[in-house]
């Protein structure tokens, strides 16, 4: 079997065996600890650039299907697993997961500790590294390690260019229509948008380097800022949208990425995380009900907040309330504006693949889009 080699950039090698295409590839490595959604996790453009580490030691007995596509394509840097299942068990399946990712051209790894890697990203941090396969696993391991230091690191790195749509598109409301929706898309996963359509919201899709007035051309009833890849702080144009559409009052909805981003709108900043967040099964408390959710997470940065629950935006935009937050280790969550209509999270409410305890904030788009209506 020919030899696959993990090069983290602190030195570490880990050997194992090739799992998906041959070749080498670079990026940040993380870890996600969901134990179910593996395809859900590949096809999240917020994984761009990152190289995913799969807790869960058995990977891949379910196959792929379409349906379960969250876009267009694998966008993963790389792939790391312990046990890739042997066959593929499941009614729905239409391929095997190694042949997914030798079709989108994923370099993998399987058959290594990944306990091992993962006590040691969570002591060391998310870092960079490499997967190397075929002739690549052949050089000598300085030139990997070499390689590995040479690439991009993530902080400061923009992706929304990237992972967006290359055209503006819409998509009709199911049912009896409530509003319509302008979305940023800086990464969006197609659940986000069956979730508000299925809620009675008409859904137009811009691409991330949109300006405000362009949003504001559709005539939204809300704008919504999706989940993505990247540094927050490198997305001032994106911030700077944001703040003349919170200064013309129309609600507003983010999430994950579109948290960051809300909160630099108002005037906090943003700080990486050492290891981050990513799996289905973290736990947030939701501070308005004293409800714990279990909720999807995909994040490596955080908005930084001193004092609260309740402070002021330095960007004038009033009173700005902690509305969630991390059990594991107090990191905001979410961010509920007072005076403005305007909330976010920090997770992912459409739950692909993961558990639905937070599909409830559609329902409060929903909510906030009428109650404005009627305000008007």
């Amino acid at each position: 079997m020919t030899q696959a080699l993990l090069v983290l950039e602190d030195g570490r090698v880990f050997h194992g065996k090739p799992y998906g295409a041959i070749g080498s590839s670079l990026g940040e490595i993380v870890f996600a600890t969901g134990m179910t959604g593996y395809q859900e996790t590949l096809t999240d453009p917020s994984y761009a650039g990152q190289i995913v580490v799969q807790t869960a030691p058995h990977i891949g007995n379910t196959g792929v299907n379409a349906r379960d596509e969250e876009s267009a394509k694998v966008w993963v840097a790389g792939y790391v697993v312990r046990d890739p299942s042997r066959i593929v068990s499941n009614f729905r399946a239409e391929a095997s997961l190694d042949e997914e990712l030798t079709k989108y051209n994923i370099v993998g790894i399987s058959n290594i500790d990944t306990r091992a890697l993962t006590r040691h990203l969570r002591s060391a941090g998310s870092m960079r590294a490499g997967v190397f396969s075929g002739n690549a696993a052949t050089q000598p391991i300085a030139e990997l390690l070499a390689q590995v230091n040479g690439a991009a690191k993530m902080k400061g790195l923009s992706l929304s260019d990237v992972v967006t749509t290359a055209e503006t598109y819409s998509v009709a409301a199911e049912g009896e229509k409530v509003g319509k929706v302008a979305i940023l898309d800086l990464g969006i996963k197609k659940s986000t948008i069956e979730h508000m359509t299925a809620r009675g919201l008409d859904v137009v899709v811009l691409p991330a380097k949109s300006d405000a007035a362009t949003i504001l051309e559709q005539n939204p009833d809300a704008v919504f800022y999706s989940n993505g890849p990247g540094d927050p702080e490198a997305a001032a144009g994106q911030v700077t949208v944001l703040q003349e559409i919170l200064k013309a009052k129309i609600p507003f909805f983010g999430i994950c990425f579109g948290n960051q981003l809300l909160g630099r709108a108002l005037g906090f900043d943003t700080y990486k995380l050492p290891f981050g967040h990513r799996g289905i099964n973290q736990p947030v408390l939701d501070r308005r009900t004293g409800r714990v959710e279990v909720t999807a997470h995909n994040h490596g940065f955080a908005v930084k907040i001193d004092g609260g629950p309740e402070v002021q935006s330095p960007a004038g935009f009033g009173r700005v309330q902690v509305s969630h937050v991390s059990l594991n280790d107090d990191c905001v969550e979410g961010l509920e504006c007072l005076d403005i209509p305007a909330f976010s999270v920090q997770y992912h409410p459409e739950a692909a693949a993961g558990p639905h305890d937070s599909n409830y904030l559609f329902d409060r788009l929903v909510e906030l889009v009428k109650t404005n209506k009627v305000a008007k």
